[in-house]
């Protein structure tokens, strides 16, 4: 049986807007009214790591490529944001839509629970700048897609909770068999859901977690679930475009569609914005 959940969400048009799913074969992206030849411009969080390269070895703000290169092949521009602290509105006006990227887990404080000895390498920078972030991002309207942490993220912003450690639940370790190494499992779609629309029934999921959604959040539906019950992928009902999944798009080359449907409402967006 799936993890809590609120009731399924009713039939509603193509997130792409256009009345179907969004193709994976092109490599012309949606235009926007700002940015660098009217594309939209997404936003994409960072961390600060300790990083080595060339001579050097010292703390960097750093991102996988992999959801750079996801970014441009969907037709968008990514540009990079580090965690600075409190982040201010004007960043956020800059924006098209933004992503909210894989990453440590969440300091549990914030949904009102003790640490579990599974939870380590916490960031409360990047928690400060990118609960911040989605803040604000709300308040605009500004079209979000939320992926692995930054689906956790979303859900304990808006009144969630989580399992701190997945194989205390479930009995296996197959979300996340080894460090560094994703598994490939199938998670399956609900009917009518805007995930759904985008992917179909079932998806080949790129997951690498050891922490999921316990309590969703009241604004949320789950939209598709793994074969063992773990909500993997949640969304809002109605308003902007709010969409999150508990698995890494960014690690199939060969799939731009939640990435696509992102910069199509981002594109959207920003023509309405600067009307």
């Amino acid at each position: 049986m799936p993890r809590r959940s609120n009731s399924t969400p009713t039939t509603r048009p193509s997130p792409t807007g256009s009345g179907s799913v969004a193709s994976n074969d092109s490599d012309t992206g949606p235009r926007s009214n700002s940015g660098s030849a009217g594309r939209p411009i997404i936003g994409l969080p960072t961390y600060s790591e300790r990083t080595r390269f060339g001579h050097w070895d010292v703390d960097a703000a750093v991102l996988s490529r992999t959801y750079v290169e996801l970014t441009e092949r969907a037709g968008g521009i990514p540009v990079l944001l580090p965690p600075i602290g409190t982040p201010r509105p004007e960043l956020v006006e800059r924006l098209d839509g933004l992503v909210l990227t894989g990453g440590a887990d969440l300091d549990p404080a914030r949904y009102g629970a003790p640490a579990h000895p599974a939870t380590r390498g916490l960031r409360p920078d990047r928690d400060e700048s990118e609960f911040g972030l989605f803040t604000l991002a709300r308040q605009a309207g500004l079209p979000v897609l939320a992926i692995c942490r930054g689906l956790q993220l979303v859900n304990v912003a808006l009144g969630g909770t989580l399992l701190q450690h997945v194989p205390d639940t479930v009995g296996h370790t197959d979300h996340s068999r080894e460090p560094g190494v994703f598994t490939v499992t199938t998670a399956t779609t609900v009917p009518g859901s805007q995930v759904a629309a985008i992917v179909g029934p079932e998806v080949k999921a790129h997951c690498h977690h050891h922490q999921a959604i316990d309590a969703l959040a009241p604004e949320l539906t789950a939209s598709a679930h793994a074969p063992d019950g773990i909500i993997e992928a949640a969304e809002t009902r109605s308003g902007p475009f709010l969409l999150g999944v508990q698995w890494h798009p960014e690690e199939n080359t060969t799939d731009t569609r939640l990435m696509r449907a992102l910069v199509e409402h981002a594109a959207q967006y920003g023509k309405e914005r600067n009307r």
